[in-house]
């Protein structure tokens, strides 16, 4: 039976993962998510049912589009892959006995609604990390929706909501302040607002990791890119997707770091 789940979940992420990659595409260009079939971008021809299956349909289609032969990118697969694994992870996480990671204290707390919930965060989560890493926006209508649903999700479990909410409008008062005094250039208005629903959701002190381990992953790609020559000092870098990364890590090895940290 546990296998059978296991499937269904791996069809399900990537069913989901098949949705972001069109709402990630769609939304900085302004095009309604429920406005048609997908279609190639080259050709703009509409896809078939058949040719629209993850993964499956790229691998029988060689990644190129049946009418005009074209490539298809390979952000698609990439993303119904990722978001299926990130499923299938979330799916299969154990809170060790006497936990107190975020997952384990947000799945004590709202029972049966924990993995929906979750799934339904990591879904807006990838967008958010897709979006800004090849547009540099983050759209409201994502990061409020998020932070909307973990209010109401807040209100209705034991969790300390007063402690949940002013950890969020301290990150999102601390990202504000950088935002300011870099002058835009260290971050934008999207990450600020992003801060607003990570410290809600990861409280006190998790949103001390959150923020930690943001800014040592940025640091440490940034250098790297600048070895690369990807990329270099002064040149802007998306600071959504270290924010994206590095709150999943905190949702489910926080109190490890912290531990690590003699916090």
């Amino acid at each position: 039976m546990e296998l059978i789940y296991t499937f269904l979940v791996l069809i399900l992420g990537l069913a989901v993962g098949s949705f972001v990659s069109a709402l990630t595409y769609r939304v900085p260009r302004g095009i309604s998510i429920a406005k048609g079939r997908s279609f190639c971008p080259k050709c703009s021809a509409k896809i078939s049912w058949y040719d629209n299956i993850p993964l499956l349909s790229y691998l029988a289609l060689g990644g190129k589009c049946r009418r005009c032969k074209e490539k298809i990118s390979l952000r698609y697969p990439l993303i119904e892959g990722a978001t299926a694994l990130g499923f299938l992870y979330l799916f299969s996480y154990s809170c060790p006995p006497g936990s107190f990671e975020v997952a384990c204290l947000w799945k004590s707390a709202t029972g049966s609604l924990y993995l929906p919930f979750l799934l339904f965060i990591f879904t807006l989560m990838t967008a958010i990390f897709v979006i800004d890493l090849e547009s540099q926006i983050i759209p409201d209508s994502l990061v409020f929706t998020l932070f909307i649903s973990t209010f109401l999700i807040l209100i209705s479990t034991d969790l300390p909501i007063f402690t949940h909410l002013v950890s969020g409008f301290s990150a999102a008062l601390f990202l504000l302040v950088l935002f300011l005094i870099t002058k835009q250039k260290g971050m934008g208005l999207g990450d600020v607002k992003l801060a607003l629903f990570a410290g809600a959701f990861l409280g006190w002190p998790h949103t001390v990791t959150w923020l930690f381990a943001s800014f040592v992953l940025g640091a440490v790609v940034g250098v790297i890119l600048i070895l690369l020559k990807k990329a270099s000092f002064g040149k802007h870098i998306p600071f959504g997707p270290f924010l994206v990364v590095s709150f999943f890590v905190s949702v489910f090895f926080g109190e490890r770091i912290l531990a690590w940290l003699n916090f």
